[in-house]
């Protein structure tokens, strides 16, 4: 699917602050696949859709929860959560994108999962420290992201626990999982 078509489908989703967001995410999603060796296309899809969903109501993401069979842990966890694996479904079932992939990675852009192929961490850390992100700690995996995709994204699940251990908010245990992966497993090679 070419970049113009995708765009259009996409900003009929989202709302202007969440396209530009998107875009932000495209070029940053590129600019790292180029420097770690994913495929173009694939990213650019990727993240043009990463964040199909996000404006879904709550009831109906909910529904496509429990209908599709998807991690019934969602629905004890922050809906904020939803949008990413709802959203790979609809991309499937309404844009026609088959390729498992590009799927996972919308699927596991807000969690993160065990085992992350290159294209998930390229779509998570894209969509952490894209240019219009502004929070504390982003200027740090920025850099990072130009050293290391794997410290990079090391670092974005640890700001993201703190913040929320902070705010005295549960951690969805996928994002635990990730984290304890990549310092067990994946932080052999880093």
């Amino acid at each position: 699917m070419e970049r113009d078509k995708a765009l259009k489908i996409v900003e009929k989703q989202l709302t202007e602050h969440r396209y530009i967001h998107t875009i932000g995410v495209m070029e940053t999603a590129i600019h790292l696949a180029g420097k770690y060796g994913e495929n173009l296309e694939k990213t650019e899809l990727s993240a043009i859709f990463h964040d199909y969903a996000k404006f879904r109501p709550k009831d109906e993401m909910k529904q496509i929860i429990l209908d599709q069979k998807l991690s019934p842990l969602l629905l004890e966890y922050n809906s904020e959560l939803w949008h990413a694996p709802v959203g790979a479904f609809l991309v499937e079932q309404e844009v026609g994108i088959s390729d498992t992939e590009i799927l996972n990675a919308i699927k596991f852009h807000t969690s993160g999962r065990p085992h992350m192929s290159l294209l998930e961490k390229i779509i998570y850390v894209a969509d952490y420290i894209e240019p219009g992100r502004h929070f504390p700690g982003v200027e740090e995996v920025r850099e990072l992201a130009e050293e290391s995709l794997d410290k990079a994204l090391i670092k974005s699940l640890q700001n993201t626990i703190m913040f929320l251990l902070k705010k005295n908010q549960a951690v969805y245990p996928d994002t635990i999982s990730t984290y304890n992966w990549l310092v067990l497993e994946g932080g052999r090679t880093i």
